[in-house]
């Protein structure tokens, strides 16, 4: 992947607001040694930590060497600065939401996609479709990019809630196509052997016995299966490292660990987490 015009890229998975956790991990020896290197970021970005503004402004500060695609909590983020969503009692985004310049942050957050693909690799936040190719799942993605930057955004993620519709058809237009894209790129966990998603597991898929439900990774003839795809969302899945994903939460919210990896040859930098986050 890497040559001598390319940087280098660390992925890295879930910060969810652990800001001294992310500055570790960005002063580890390994990482900055490198002033150069790029850092691409899995999503969730922000909330349950204790440090989402700084969080924020911290990847905004990195500038282009920052690839950001959005999560479910940035999302969330965006939904009730809008007014369209209230807060959780476990939501830590106040700061941001009251902060000076949040028009700006907010602005830049609107800014970032749902999917990025760079040097054969593909980063969502959650997961890919399996009737999705890797130009389809930018393309898609980008119709949610272009609906968040217009001047209606807000009037668009007014019907972004939803688990209906549960898979994705050509047909799909409006509301529900974007409700379909926006769970698989930034909510989809579990699925049924014919790609359906299912929202209601949580836990590990070892926890999951039922042949009915599969990893969305897992279901059969998924068109993405030979392209690597870097994901995070799912804290109990933990790491997990094959020849083409890299799943990268490693649930540093929750008490565990903010982890990196580098692209080019896959080296793996893990920080401890300062704290548990709220639930």
């Amino acid at each position: 992947m890497q040559n001598k015009t390319n940087p280098t890229i660390w992925a890295i998975g879930d910060v969810q607001g652990c800001c001294n956790a992310l500055d570790d991990l960005l002063q580890h020896p390994e990482i900055a040694e490198d002033p150069n290197a790029h850092f691409w970021f899995a999503g969730d970005l922000i909330n349950r930590g204790p440090s989402s503004l700084r969080t924020l402004r911290t990847i905004m500060s990195l500038g282009d060497r920052a690839v950001c695609v959005l999560g479910n909590h940035d999302l969330h983020l965006l939904a009730v600065y809008a007014g369209i969503r209230h807060q959780n009692k476990s939501d830590t985004i106040d700061e941001i939401l009251y902060a000076p310049d949040a028009e700006e942050i907010i602005h830049w957050l609107r800014h970032r996609p749902l999917a990025h693909y760079q040097y054969d690799h593909l980063m969502v936040h959650a997961g890919v479709m399996a009737n999705w190719d890797v130009k389809k799942t930018i393309k898609l993605a980008d119709e949610i990019a272009e609906v968040l930057q217009s001047k209606q955004w807000k009037k668009y993620l007014q019907k972004m809630y939803g688990n209906e519709p549960n898979r994705w058809r050509d047909s799909l237009t409006g509301s529900k196509r974007r409700r379909v894209i926006i769970n698989a790129l930034t909510r989809m966990r579990m699925c049924y052997p014919d790609g359906s998603m299912e929202f209601g597991s949580k836990d590990s898929p070892s926890n999951h016995k039922s042949a009915n439900l599969l990893p969305w990774f897992d279901v059969p003839n998924r068109k993405t299966e030979k392209t690597t795809i870097i994901f995070g969302h799912w804290s109990t899945l933990g790491l997990m490292v094959r020849k083409h994903l890299l799943a990268l939460d490693t649930g540093c919210v929750w008490g565990g660990k903010l982890s990196a990896i580098r692209l080019n040859d896959r080296k793996l930098v893990q920080v401890d987490c300062e704290g548990k986050g709220k639930k």
